[in-house]
C-alpha cells in the first residue's frame, strides 16, 4: 500500500472532507461524492470541539475521554493546513448546586483542573448569563468552531490538495483503488460495507438565533448547552435514538428553547430557527474508522454527537489504511469489525 492510490471518498461531512485532505496530502488521486453536502449533520452542529464536557456530560463519552482528547490535540495542525480557526476560549458549566458538584466531581476523576468562577465573572464571559446560580466551573481544554465556515474551509483547502468533488451518490469505488465510505447516518452502502450495519440513528436539533450575542463562551448548562455560532448563538441539543425523520418536532424546539432560557433568560422571548440532523451511532459510542472486511473499502462513520471533535484522528487512520502509515494508538478501538470479532 503507498501513496499515489485512487480514492473515492463517500459523503463530505467532517470525517470525509478531513480523510480527504489527509489522502491528498499522502499524495492519492481523491474523489468525493456527495449528492447533498450542505444537508449532512455536520453542517447542523455547534461545532463543539468538547472532550472534558462529553466526557463529564455524556456517560456514553466518559469511557473515552482518552481517546476524545487525543482527537482533539490533532485539530491545531488540521486547522492550520485548512485555514479553520479554532476559538479556544474554553467553557463554563453552571447550574443547580448538585448538579454543578457533580460536574466538578467528575473533572477530578478525568484529573482536569477545573476553574471556580464567581457569578460576576462568569457574567462578565457570558454576558446575559442568569443570575440564578452562585458560582460557575470553567474549563480551558474544550474548544470550538463553526461548521458553516470550517466545512467551507475543508473543503477550499481540499481542492487545492487537488481532490475533487461530485455532487451525486457513490455507489461503489468506481475505477478508484479504494472506496472510503464517510456517509454518517445512511446506510445505503451497507451492501459494501458491511459494518454499516452496526449503526443506528440519532435524530438532534438545535436551535439557530441571528443576531443574540453572549460572548465568545461556551456554555453548559444540565440537559443543554449555548454557543456562540453563524452571527447569533446556537442552544443545542436533543438527542433522540432510534429516529431517522428529519422533520422538525415543535414540541422538542420549545423544550430545547426552555432549557436555553434557563441559562440566559432573554431567549425566552426569541424566535429562534429550527434545525435537525441525523447522525449515527455504534454500540459503544465510538465511530468506525478502519478497513472493512470487503476488500478495498475503509469506513468512516458513526461518531455520533462528536464528528466534528473525531474528524482529525478519523482522518488519520483512513489515510494509514491506504499508505500503510502508523494509524496512531487507538486505532483498534475504531476498527470497524470489531463487533463481530469481539474487539471493545
Amino acid at each position: 500500500m503507498t501513496g499515489g492510490a485512487k480514492v473515492t471518498v463517500a459523503g463530505a461531512g467532517a470525517l470525509g472532507l478531513a480523510s480527504a485532505m489527509a489522502l491528498a496530502q499522502a499524495g492519492c488521486s481523491v474523489s468525493v461524492y456527495d449528492p447533498a453536502p450542505q444537508a449532512n449533520a455536520s453542517a447542523v452542529a455547534a461545532g463543539m470541539i468538547a472532550p472534558v464536557f462529553e466526557a463529564v456530560l455524556d456517560p456514553e463519552a466518559a469511557p473515552h475521554f482518552r481517546l476524545l482528547l487525543a482527537a482533539r490535540d490533532l485539530w491545531p495542525a488540521l486547522a492550520r493546513d485548512a485555514g479553520v480557526t479554532l476559538e479556544r476560549a474554553g467553557a463554563i458549566a453552571v447550574g443547580e448546586e448538585a448538579w454543578l458538584a457533580g460536574v466538578a466531581a467528575a473533572l477530578i476523576r478525568l484529573g482536569v483542573h477545573g476553574i471556580d468562577l464567581p457569578r460576576r465573572t462568569a457574567e462578565d464571559l457570558a454576558p446575559g448569563l442568569t443570575n440564578a446560580y452562585a458560582t460557575a466551573v470553567l474549563v480551558r481544554e474544550d474548544w470550538r468552531l463553526e461548521p458553516g465556515t470550517a466545512m467551507a474551509a475543508l473543503r477550499t483547502a481540499a481542492e487545492a490538495a487537488g481532490v475533487s468533488f461530485r455532487t451525486r451518490r457513490a455507489l461503489d469505488a468506481g475505477d478508484a483503488d479504494w472506496l472510503v465510505v464517510a456517509t454518517g447516518a445512511d446506510r445505503g452502502l451497507t451492501e459494501v460495507a458491511p459494518e454499516l450495519a452496526h449503526l443506528s440513528p440519532i435524530k438532534g436539533h438545535i436551535l439557530r438565533l441571528a443576531g443574540a450575542q453572549h460572548g465568545s463562551m461556551s456554555v453548559r448548562g444540565e440537559g443543554t448547552y449555548v454557543a456562540p455560532g453563524d452571527g447569533g448563538v446556537c442552544v443545542g441539543a436533543t438527542m433522540e435514538p432510534g429516529v431517522s425523520d428529519p422533520t422538525p418536532d415543535p414540541a422538542q424546539a420549545e423544550r430545547l428553547l426552555a432549557r436555553g432560557a434557563r441559562l440566559f433568560p432573554a431567549l425566552a422571548a426569541a424566535r429562534p430557527q429550527v434545525f435537525t440532523g441525523i447522525r449515527a451511532a455504534t454500540p459503544d459510542g465510538l465511530p468506525l474508522a478502519g478497513l472493512s472486511e470487503a476488500p478495498g473499502v475503509i469506513v468512516a462513520a458513526g461518531a455520533r454527537r462528536n464528528g466534528w471533535l473525531l474528524a482529525p484522528l478519523v482522518a488519520r487512520v483512513v489515510a494509514a489504511c491506504v499508505t500503510g502509515g502508523d494509524p496512531g494508538p487507538y486505532a483498534p478501538r475504531l476498527d470497524p469489525r470489531r463487533f463481530g470479532r469481539g474487539i471493545g
